[in-house]
């Protein structure tokens, strides 16, 4: 794989595709998709996806978080793939490239989209930059739950409908849950590396056991909400997300029977539940 491809995480990327495909479906079931501005919103859940990405390869590897012996997928700076100093422009490139998104959501649907592009840069940033960044101190989880689910499923239908419909934010736990559990999955994978860096995540501060009912818990959270969903919409066709949770029943199990490198793979079959559950929940809002 090209190295800058490697650094961006493509797994990943589907913690910003998806909350921005849900919020876009909504707004076209109401007859409101504006396709400017949706692509303004995904550009801007891209760019802030990747920057943070790029922040955390190379923060990890001066912060010695990344080191020869990691158990996940090779990080480019650690690997000498890709200088510190050319990985350091691209994620001020990236950053950049979320404002300029940001600006352009601002124009078109007012202030707090501004505030918002300031408040995603300043977290992909404080993500990993620092040893009282929000991964070091184990407070990550919240974050990505917020800003990878409700803020952008409701935020990519506000800036086209130009309303705020609470429906959108119901709708948005669910990619921010699944989400949330790519990134339980990715330190429980890297328990004891975190820890001998002093990165104190939840994986660390409470235990491997405590992070498999966190992922167990956002999994069988996420299939629950398009029911939710259905009833304040009076519209059932949704709830065919729900059925996520049969596939999930093996991923809860592989991530209670693994550990270290041999969870690897479950980071990219929660990316695919990810997807499966966008899939089905946009198909049933459209069939409805």
């Amino acid at each position: 794989m090209p190295p800058w491809i490697l650094a961006a995480r493509p797994k990943t990327l589907l913690a910003a595709f998806a909350p921005v495909s849900i919020g876009a479906t909504l707004a076209a079931c109401d007859g409101q998709f504006q396709l400017w501005p949706m692509l303004c919103a995904l550009l801007c859940a891209t760019s802030v996806q990747i920057g943070t990405n790029f922040c955390n390869d190379y923060c990890d590897f001066f912060q010695g978080a990344d080191t020869e012996d990691r158990k996940g997928p090779t990080r480019a700076v650690q690997a000498g793939l890709i200088s510190p100093r050319a990985m350091l422009v691209a994620t001020v490139l990236m950053f950049t490239i979320t404002g300029l998104a940001s600006w352009l959501l601002y124009l078109r649907a007012g202030w707090p989209f501004l505030v918002l592009g300031v408040f995603s840069i300043s977290f992909g940033v404080l993500y990993t930059a620092g040893r009282f960044s929000l991964a070091y101190l184990g407070i990550a989880d919240p974050f990505v739950l917020i800003f990878f689910g409700p803020v952008a499923v409701a935020g990519t239908y506000y800036v086209q409908a130009l309303q705020f419909d609470w429906s959108t934010v119901i709708a948005g736990l669910a990619p921010g849950l699944i989400a949330t559990g790519l990134l339980v999955v990715n330190n429980l994978r890297d328990i004891d590396e975190d820890r001998q860096a002093n990165k104190r995540t939840l994986a660390v501060r409470f235990g491997a056991a405590f992070s498999r009912y966190q992922y167990t818990a956002c999994i069988v959270l996420a299939a629950i909400v398009p029911v939710v969903f259905g009833a304040m919409k009076n519209n059932w066709w949704p709830s065919l997300a729900s059925l996520v949770i049969l596939p999930s029943a093996i991923m809860i199990s592989k991530v209670w029977r693994n550990d270290g490198v041999t969870l690897r793979p479950c980071l990219g079959m929660t990316a695919g539940l990810l997807l499966l559950y966008t899939v089905l929940f946009c198909v049933g809002l459209l069939i409805g």
